[in-house]
Formats: C-alpha cells, structure tokens, sequence
C-alpha cells in the first residue's frame, strides 16, 4: 500500500506543482486549500504524513497543529516563510517533526519527506539485543512497542509523536544513563535542522505532561540540570 501524503496550503500552485511530484514518486498524495477543512479531513481519513503551511485563511497551521496533536501522532513537516524563525520553533515546541523554508524546491520537500519517514521506520526497527523478541521495551510500568509506535503507561496509551517516541526510546534504553541535549538532538532531528535546547526541553514537557495525564504522579523522565535527562525505572 503506498504512503500518504497530505498537502495543506492556500496556494493552489504548490498544492498542484509538490502533488505531481510526490505522485511520481509514488505516494498517494491529499490536499486541502485551509486548515479548517484538512483537520476535518484528517479527523475522517488515515494519512502517513501532513506538510501544513503556517499562514492559511480560516484555521492556521499553528491551530491546525494543535487541534490534531489531540487525537494524531503522525509526523508533520511545517512550511514557513523565510522570516518565520519564531515560528518554526514553535512548531518544533508543538510537536511538528521538521520544516522547510519557502521558497523550496520540489526535490529539497520530498528528501526532507523520505528522511521524517525512514524515522519513523527507524523506531519500528530499534530492537536490539537488550529488547525481548518482539523489540518492545519493557522498563517498570512503561512499555515501548516501536513496531506498532506505541506507548503505555501502567496498561494506559499515551499518545506520543514520532520525536517525542524517539527521545524517550533513546532514554527508557538505558535506564539512569543521563543522554545530553546534544545526545537528544541528534536523536530526534537530522543534521541539516538546527533546534535549541529549549525546543528539547519543551518535548520533555510535553512528554511528562502526557504521562501525567494518566498518572499524575509520573516522575520517570529526571532533569539533571546543566547537564540533560535520564529516565528512572518506577
């Protein structure tokens, strides 16, 4: 069955012009024109991947974002405009897996794509010798499939992005080993994308605030300040 893709932005050109392409490479491509009707498509059909443009008429990137971050944990790449610093790293914050400046070309949005989705494919594939047969990580109450992409809590789901599932993966597999910002950065993005260390530390937030969702005593993610985080087994 082949990758979807879903498109999202109000410039009908590039809706048509990174359609064809993706469609040439062999994904099955979906568009909308503004954010209000892609996050009621979205909530209706399944897709693999969304690439969202921040500035849409009716519902923003941004919002849009949000709103699907409640009930989706596929990747999504942003596209910004060439001033839109603050927003691109607010979207990383929110939970967007990349972003691509405008004006780009065709062949720089679908490598940006291939590298989000061999990620994915990376956290399905991370079994090693320290992970039973299945490759799922078993460390206390928190059970890690990456095949299936998915995470529990005391038998409870918590819903976790791709980067959010990469950093923690990268700290439940040592537990009390501490990992870097640095070491959690070349985790969870590429080398060509550069983020800040508060974008590492709002994804732990992020994380804790979704564990604690289910348990609100959840204290298995410690900050050793000035130096990173390690989880602790519970």
């Amino acid at each position: 069955m082949a990758t979807t893709i879903t498109l999202v932005d109000d410039d009908q050109n590039i809706l048509t012009s990174v359609s064809m392409a993706l469609e040439a490479e062999g994904f099955d491509v979906k568009t909308y024109t503004d954010g209000a009707a892609a996050l009621e498509g979205l909530n209706r059909n399944n897709t693999d991947m969304a690439v969202l443009d921040i500035k849409m008429p009716r519902m923003d990137g941004m919002e849009l974002l949000r709103r699907l971050r409640e009930k989706h944990n596929f990747p999504v790449i942003f596209l910004t405009s060439k001033d839109d610093e603050i927003d691109e790293m607010l979207g990383l914050k929110m939970g967007a897996d990349d972003y691509i400046k405008k004006p780009f070309s065709q062949r720089l949005l679908i490598e940006r794509i291939k590298t989000v989705l061999r990620r994915v494919e990376a956290v399905k594939k991370s079994a090693t010798a320290e992970e039973d047969e299945d490759g799922v990580i078993v460390r206390g109450r928190l059970r890690l499939d990456p095949v299936r992409h998915q995470c529990e809590w005391d038998g409870k789901d918590v819903k976790l992005t791709v980067t959010e599932f990469l950093i923690l993966q990268a700290l439940a597999h040592r537990p009390g080993h501490v990992k870097s910002r640095d070491q959690l950065m070349d985790v969870a993005y590429h080398d060509d994308v550069y983020v800040d260390d508060r974008t590492i530390d709002s994804h732990i937030k992020r994380l804790r605030k979704k564990f604690r969702a289910v348990d609100e005593e959840f204290d298995g993610i410690e900050t050793l300040y000035g130096v990173g985080y390690r989880y602790s087994e519970s």
